[in-house]
């Protein structure tokens, strides 16, 4: 029960990594404001957390629009009274190189990704400083280390949030407010779900997912649940010297070079 008393907002939170993390802090006894466009699956969410005993509210906003943020920000500190923690785990994924994609596409994937993380810093860390402390938590991915074919917009998003991090976590390291990213492999999520069967090849996605399994050391990918134990320990006071850096789980996948040897 280590958020007890604690405030965490959560961007992403109808499904996939939002969720884990969203299920995770309720668990752990934090308040917490359930934010994405989702209605239908976010009120969902919200219903089945508070029937578990949960304190969760839901807050529908488009976090890629200035104007959202701040409204939605507004309704939180009305709700809640505070703010401790922001878990930014809202994404898209797109495709394209940089011949096909088009400029809607390149501007929507970096205002979802990259944008919205810029603004719920820009309208909820002058509440967080009121607290004393606290953290913020941004999900990247591994593809802003390396990258497959055909992310042109993905992978440039996922690179600059762990500038906007590192920046971050800079500017407001007097604040007490540490910043870090989480850098996901394959995750069992929708959105994963969503590239399997974009690329299914005739394959079920459970066979997808198993062979995309077998490119991780591991040999399985991961699941939200694990992705949230890193976040709320990011988020937590057991980080509390830990700012400004970038964590990987991805069972071992860009650690290995993909050199096939004899009898291997």
């Amino acid at each position: 029960m280590e958020f007890t008393g604690k405030v965490v907002l959560v961007t992403g939170a109808a499904k996939g990594m939002g969720f884990g993390c969203a299920t995770k802090f309720a668990n752990e006894d934090a308040s917490v404001a359930l934010v994405d466009i989702d209605s239908e699956n976010l009120l969902k969410v919200e219903k089945d957390l508070i029937a578990s005993g949960k304190k969760v509210k839901a807050f529908v906003a488009d976090i890629s629009k200035s104007e959202s943020v701040s409204a939605m920000m507004d309704e939180v500190i009305k709700t809640f009274g505070a703010l401790d923690v922001i878990a930014n785990c809202a994404g898209i994924q797109t495709y394209g190189d940089a011949i096909e994609t088009t400029d809607e596409v390149w501007d929507k994937t970096l205002d979802v990704n990259v944008k919205s993380m810029y603004l719920t810093a820009k309208f909820g860390v002058p509440h967080i400083r009121k607290r004393g402390s606290g953290a913020i938590v941004n999900i990247s991915s591994v593809q802003s280390y390396v990258s497959q074919k055909q992310v042109v917009a993905y992978a440039t998003s996922k690179g600059a949030i762990n500038a906007l991090t590192r920046a971050m976590a800079v500017d407001f390291a007097q604040d007490k407010i540490r910043v870090n990213t989480v850098a996901p492999g394959s995750i069992n999520t929708p959105m994963l779900r969503f590239a399997a069967e974009t690329h299914s090849g005739g394959k079920s996605v459970a066979e997808i997912f198993a062979d995309w399994g077998k490119s991780h050391p591991i040999g399985r990918i991961g699941e939200i649940e694990e992705v949230a134990e890193l976040v709320a320990f990011l988020a937590s006071d057991r980080a509390k010297f830990i700012t400004g850096s970038d964590y990987v789980i991805d069972g071992g996948l860009i650690s290995q070079a993909p050199v096939v040897l004899p009898n291997s």
